[in-house]
């Protein structure tokens, strides 16, 4: 069974992770038995976030009662101190535990530092102080702002979207963690649910010894898929490179990574969550997606100018006014 040290932590973790976010789409029978089940194959990984509604719950009243052969992980999105102690505190209270291996900051759209007006990092270092959490983490989805937290010191780990359908840029990021000293929790290691072959997935990061992928699980045979890799793990050959290459060719530019450097759209478009709109009806609870506001966020789709700006800007050269179309045509037939 192989296992990833996550930098200078010193935590040891089973290769595979548990990706938490979408069993909020399952009811708590069915999320207890999954993170059961998990936990009793070797995985003793679980990454949460006060985001993902009922998910820390949900592993709280699962695994509390072998809290301490587990590592949990889990984030707050505040962007004021008051909210920092009140995500920490409910996430503590629904975990069932008087602690936190990891907290993330979830998303910011800048990297928290001490003496920056926010307080964020001190009331890290206070938390940590308290023994409420042990190590400090940032999770992002902008490469400038996880470049910037890696290279201050400052964090523990970082969580960041990586897969096969990386970059050059995004791979030095992974090696740069390494060299550092920082543990590297790979999100989205399937892209969201645009890679559909796991083996490739798997074998890809497998090749980074000191990436640990956070698998997101709702159904049992997806967990089964991964539960068989521990004894018998995918081997990157040759007719796998080819395979992950043609894939690359044809998904890489439907790959929204939401890093939000599309933003503003002159037309009040929300760029970095409708770009990815199908990928967020199938991941994460439906309902929440297909709401009056939603609907009404989506549509303003239909009043995109084609002025390329968004396109300009991404780091990623996706096209992005095309993807803002195609996952419009997906959304309305979701509603019908």
């Amino acid at each position: 069974m192989k296992t990833v040290t996550l930098g200078r932590t010193g935590i040891t973790v089973n290769k595979n992770g548990f990706g938490a976010l979408p069993i909020q789409r399952v009811s708590v029978e069915e999320a207890g038995k999954l993170l059961r089940k998990a936990y009793e194959n070797g995985i003793n990984f679980f990454d949460t976030a006060r985001s993902y509604s009922d998910s820390e719950e949900k592993i709280g009243l699962a695994l509390s009662d072998v809290r301490d052969e587990i590592i949990l992980a889990t984030k707050t999105p505040s962007t004021n101190v008051e909210g920092f102690w009140k995500d920490l505190e409910t996430s503590l209270a629904l975990l069932k535990t008087d602690h936190i291996d990891i907290y993330q900051f979830h998303n910011p759209a800048f990297c928290p530092k001490p003496g920056d007006g926010t307080g964020l990092y001190e009331a890290m270092l206070e938390a940590k102080a308290q023994g409420k959490i042990r190590f400090i983490g940032i999770s992002n989805h902008r490469l400038a702002v996880a470049q910037e937290a890696v290279g201050s010191g400052l964090y523990d780990t970082l969580q960041f979207p990586f897969s096969y359908l990386a970059d050059a840029k995004d791979e030095a990021l992974v090696r740069r963690c390494e060299e550092l000293g920082v543990g590297f929790i790979c999100m989205k290691g399937l892209s969201g649910g645009m890679i559909t072959h796991s083996d490739a997935a798997y074998a890809y990061l497998a090749q980074f010894e000191n990436a640990v992928a956070i698998w997101g699980v709702q159904r049992e045979w997806e967990l089964d898929e991964f539960l068989s890799y521990n004894e018998d793990p995918p081997e990157m050959t040759e007719e796998m490179r080819a395979f992950i290459a043609k894939e690359r060719e044809e998904l890489s530019e439907s790959f929204c990574r939401s890093c939000g450097y599309c933003m503003p759209c002159p037309q009040g478009i929300q760029i970095n969550q409708c770009a990815r709109m199908s990928l967020l009806l199938r991941r994460s609870p439906a309902a929440t997606w297909l709401s009056p506001y939603w609907q009404e966020q989506m549509e303003k789709i239909e009043t995109c100018l084609n002025c390329g700006q968004c396109a300009k800007k991404c780091p990623y050269g996706l096209k992005t006014p095309e993807l803002l179309r195609k996952n419009l045509e997906d959304y309305r037939t979701f509603l019908k």
